[in-house]
């Protein structure tokens, strides 16, 4: 009997594992270091760099890696071990609630897509969205330079439930983030406390259900460039005059074509200007905010 913990096993996890050790490496750790914290010898992690092992579909293969791009940040950012299993597992888990697996488990399993999704049937509990939520928050607000790219209106940072149909689906900054005594600050994040925000994650949920993140910052000639600097795709619309229903449709429809990591708002009468940033998870938005403020540091060195 293929359960789906075993093909998790089986299909998944030595190809994981491998990606998670290449991004460690990358990023400074050893390879005892990396075979200490993955529970592997450093033979196999030495293996792993070396590129031997197997390789699943391409989709697969795509969400995979960027699961593990976001273990490893989370790991080299100081998470803890006990934390990156259950952020990685819940990863995992997603891929098969929100029915992406189904069909390759299917196939694994010999059972039908159906029987599948009939399994991963229930939603991520709340207390987890606002947990990873409230961490990424943290990371956030430690960035330098956040605090200036923070608009008059403030900033907000929010992240939905799988297939969120309502704003209280949405976990968000109650009052936004601020800035006090010239460093940023925010409160505990919240269901139902954010509209605009979050009634862009449920629009843009029915069009590309991955993107379940956003935070809203300043517009900008500095901020753009450092958009493009930093290899981000970005798309620009313009909202002012528009009730804030069709506002969100306006920027949710750009999503139709393709992903995009960033919406330039160019605001209008009464509107501020705004970039909003997405991911289809928390981090991997903070880890966006980190590169444009890097690319936003090296421009002025320059």
């Amino acid at each position: 009997m293929k359960t789906p913990a075993l093909y998790i096993a089986e299909e998944l996890m030595p190809f994981l594992r491998a990606k998670l050790a290449e991004f460690l490496y990358s990023g400074g750790m050893t390879q005892a270091e990396i075979g200490e914290y993955l529970g592997l010898t450093q033979a196999m992690v030495s293996k792993y760099l070396a590129g031997k092992y197997r390789s699943p579909p391409g989709p697969v293969a795509e969400r995979l890696i960027a699961i593990a791009e976001e273990g490893a940040r989370f790991i080299l950012y100081g998470g803890s071990k006990e934390d990156a299993i259950v952020l990685i597992s819940r990863r995992l888990v997603e891929l098969l609630q929100s029915g992406f697996l189904c069909k390759y488990y299917a196939e694994y399993a010999g059972i039908s897509e159906e029987a599948c999704r009939s399994i991963y049937s229930v939603q991520r509990h709340r207390g987890e969205v606002l947990e990873e939520l409230a961490l990424a928050l943290r990371r956030l607000l430690e960035i330098g330079g956040f605090g200036k790219l923070i608009p008059e209106v403030r900033s907000n940072f929010a992240y939905a439930l799988n297939t969120p149909s309502s704003n209280g689906d949405v976990a968000a900054v109650p009052g936004r983030i601020t800035v006090v005594k010239g460093k940023p600050f925010a409160l505990p994040p919240e269901f139902g406390v954010s509209n605009f925000t979050a009634g862009l994650l449920v629009e843009i949920g029915k069009i590309r259900p991955e993107v379940r993140s956003v935070l809203n910052i300043r517009a900008g000639g500095d901020v753009e460039a450092a958009l493009k600097r930093a290899g981000m795709k970005a798309v620009r619309v313009k909202t002012g005059g528009l009730p804030e229903e069709e506002a969100i449709r306006r920027i949710a429809e750009v999503f139709r074509d393709a992903p995009h990591d960033a919406v330039v708002d160019e605001g209008g009468h009464g509107v501020e200007p705004m970039v909003y940033l997405f991911g289809e998870g928390p981090f991997d938005v903070v880890d966006k905010l980190r590169k444009l403020v890097e690319a936003l540091e090296n421009e002025k060195a320059e």
